[in-house]
């Protein structure tokens, strides 16, 4: 019996499980069946739309700025060197280094006792120069009276032969007498030239004096300009730099002492690139004085200076490129040479152009602008200037179309967009509606807000402030809080 019920109990179980297999199986069949003959649904595609932002172009007349980085320098710059050598015996107070000195103020004294030593032996020998021409013209005088005396001489010798020739003639003299007369009137004659050249001695002794005299007069020159170099003067009104000297100490000739700056004279230069510098030109292919500007950030604190184009460098110079151009600066309070600024300059106007944002334009040229159902197209512009985050550019028909600010791989021609125009953008927010609480109203709401656990305890205390003012409540806030209440 046992066996009999426990097999029946096995048969019971096979059966119902099979029965459960096959209704399992049967709808699993219908399920597959009702889904191969349902058609395919097709989900629903919704096109995507782009906020943009957009700003209309308009054509002006726009200044384009050019911008490059320079070093100031200065105009008048003067190096003190030591023309004598020495001992340094005085130094002015201003000569330490960045001392405002004057023109003609004396820095320097080199010790002068051997410079007026020599000096005054120059002094002695241009006297002796001047004693030995007053000599010589003492002496030319002396021989041209001897010289005189000689010719007398002559002269009455002549006159003497004469007579004895004459007394010859009619037989009274002898011609002893005669050769006698002849012999005194060459003697005569001998000594007339022999004064003669005595006069020509005279006057050779002169020019030699006068040689002397002028060789001693450049000598005493010469020294007493060896004894102003033992000063040392500022040349003009300015500052010292590169000063290490020390008094008491030897300077040989040549020395550097210091330098002195003008700082009222300053000057910029800065180089551009070629490109830069071919819109500078103006008529004639020469470059455009152009007014500039430099400003040196300090501490966050500008300082501006104000002048002109000046000249350009004559060569390009080795290992580099573009054009060094140098602008001299009107008045540059606080700026010292070597400082490195910044230089602005104005190029001439350009007529009928549009300023856009960079972010407008990509790298192929072209900007997109939006179309018919706010649909974007690609415009080809012409690029013209890039001034910091702005385009110059010119396009055929850009003049009042509508053109995205911010270009992105996203964005493309045929894209629907949303144009966000500057007018929206700049839109006050409206200010929330206000409701007035009555006092059971208003009584609720604090009850509930002091209820409730979960609200942090901050904006507890803000809100129950605001319950607790009497004022009007925001109705945003005031539904909020009734919507909680009521679930």
């Amino acid at each position: 019996m046992r066996f009999l019920r426990q097999s029946l109990l096995g048969l019971f179980l096979a059966a119902v499980t099979l029965g459960l297999l096959a209704y399992a199986g049967n709808g699993v069949y219908v399920a597959m069946t009702a889904r191969l003959g349902e058609e395919p649904r097709q989900p629903t595609v919704r096109e995507r739309v782009f906020a943009v932002g957009v700003v209309t172009a308009q054509l002006s007349r726009e200044v384009p700025v050019l911008k490059a980085f320079g070093e100031v320098r200065a105009q008048r710059t003067l190096e003190l060197r030591s023309a004598s050598t020495g001992r340094i015996v005085h130094m002015s107070q201003s000569f330490v280094e960045g001392g405002a000195v004057r023109e003609g103020e004396v820095l320097l004294r080199i010790d002068p006792i051997d410079a007026e030593l020599a000096r005054d032996r120059v002094a002695a020998d241009l006297a002796d120069a001047e004693a030995e021409v007053r000599d010589a013209e003492a002496g030319l005088a002396l021989a041209k009276d001897d010289l005189a005396a000689a010719v007398s001489q002559e002269a009455l010798q002549v006159k003497a032969l004469e007579r004895q020739q004459d007394l010859a003639t009619r037989g009274v003299g002898t011609a002893a007498a005669v050769e006698a007369a002849e012999l005194t009137v060459a003697a005569a004659g001998q000594a007339v030239l022999s004064r003669r050249q005595a006069v020509t001695q005279a006057e050779a002794r002169i020019a030699q004096a006068a040689t002397q005299l002028t060789r001693a007069k450049i000598a005493l020159v010469e020294a007493e300009r060896k004894v102003s170099d033992t000063v040392v003067v500022s040349p003009f009104d300015g500052a010292l730099s590169d000063v290490a000297l020390t008094q008491g100490r030897l300077v040989s000739v040549n020395e550097q002492l210091a330098t002195v700056i003008d700082p009222n004279a300053l000057e910029v230069s800065f180089r551009l690139s070629t490109a830069q510098y071919a819109r500078l030109l103006g008529d004639g292919g020469r470059l455009s004085f152009l007014p500039i500007e430099a400003t040196l950030d300090v501490a966050g604190v500008d300082l501006v200076a104000r002048g002109r184009i000046l000249r350009e460098s004559a060569a390009v110079g080795e290992a580099q490129s573009g054009r060094l151009v140098f602008a001299t600066l009107k008045a540059a309070p606080g700026f010292k040479p070597g400082d490195f600024v910044t230089v602005t300059v104005e190029e001439p106007a350009i007529e009928q152009v549009v300023r856009l944002p960079a972010a407008a334009l990509d790298g192929t040229g072209t900007v997109l602008v939006l179309g018919d159902e706010d649909r974007l197209e690609s415009l080809d512009v012409t690029l013209l200037r890039r001034q910091e985050n702005d385009v110059l550019v010119r396009g055929d028909t850009l003049a009042g179309r509508e053109v995205v600010t911010a270009r992105t791989p996203l964005l493309g021609a045929g894209i629907a967009v949303r144009p966000l125009r500057k007018q929206d953008v700049d839109a006050k927010p409206v200010a929330p509606a206000l409701v007035e609480l009555d006092a059971d109203r208003r009584a609720k709401l604090i009850a509930f807000v002091e209820a409730n656990k979960r609200m942090p305890s901050a904006v507890k205390e803000r809100i129950l402030a605001q319950l607790g003012s009497g004022e009007k409540l925001p109705a945003q806030m005031v539904s909020r809080l009734e919507s909680r209440m009521g679930g």
